[in-house]
């Protein structure tokens, strides 16, 4: 297991609720949060999965994700 770091777009708790359904339900992800506060909207991963597989699930909850 292992720590990622993303700046993302997930800027408030509203779309912090959008993305819980997609994190949650990845099995490699054991843990995660999003610092609205910081201007880059950092997210932490804690799991199993790439830079790659984090950002297409993002993505795929429509937003955007860079490794921080």
């Amino acid at each position: 297991m292992h720590t990622l770091r993303f700046n993302t777009n997930i800027n408030c708790a509203n779309c912090v609720r959008a993305v819980t359904p997609t994190l949650n339900g990845e099995k490699a992800i054991s843990s995660w949060q999003v610092d609205t506060d910081n201007p880059s909207k950092v997210l932490t991963i804690s799991g199993d999965l790439s830079a790659e597989q984090v950002v297409a699930l993002i993505e795929e909850a429509g937003f955007e994700a860079r490794p921080a």
